[in-house]
């Protein structure tokens, strides 16, 4: 064993704080859509679908880098729940598309006001070169751990910390 133990310093890990950072935040976010009726783990297909898009299954698999039998499990959730829908697909009769429901697309604007609160209250006490600069890192750490599927197209700028809709694009 290469090393003593005083060595591992696991609390100045970055990739445990970001770990520990990504599961508080979820957590909070659960807790606050929980009030409307949707979750984090809906969030992928919600954003992806947030504008009255219709995508298949393979496509939503493809943009929230899950795994296809993961996303069939979220997909049939969602459908009991109501929160999606789901028609034929006009240009493949084996496939559906799958779109929002009018109730869910209601939903769309007090889901990017949590999301947005939730950032104001993360980010408090950053200015907003930090914010840019904490931006930056943690889309080199994502390049760094992804295939690239699973990774937003980065904007080249980061939203600011006194932007009232950061986090909720």
């Amino acid at each position: 064993m290469s090393g003593s133990m005083k060595d591992w310093q696991p609390w100045a890990m970055p990739a445990l704080l970001i770990a520990t950072a990504a599961r508080l935040l979820a957590r909070i976010a659960d807790a606050r859509f929980r009030d409307i009726g949707i979750s984090v783990s809906q969030l992928p297909v919600l954003v992806a679908l947030k504008d009255g898009a219709s995508l298949s299954q393979k496509e939503l698999t493809r943009r929230a880098g899950v795994e296809q039998p993961s996303m069939a499990q979220l997909l049939a959730r969602m459908e009991r729940d109501g929160v999606i829908r789901r028609k034929p697909d006009p240009a493949d009769g084996r496939s559906s598309l799958i779109s929002l429901t009018a109730r869910t697309m209601k939903l769309i604007d007090p889901a990017r006001a949590i999301m947005a609160q939730g950032n104001r209250d993360a980010l408090a006490g950053f200015n907003d070169d930090e914010v840019r600069q904490l931006v930056a890192l943690l889309q080199r750490v994502i390049a760094n751990v992804s295939d690239g599927s699973d990774c937003p197209p980065s904007t080249g700028t980061a939203p600011l910390a006194s932007d009232p809709t950061v986090g909720a694009r």
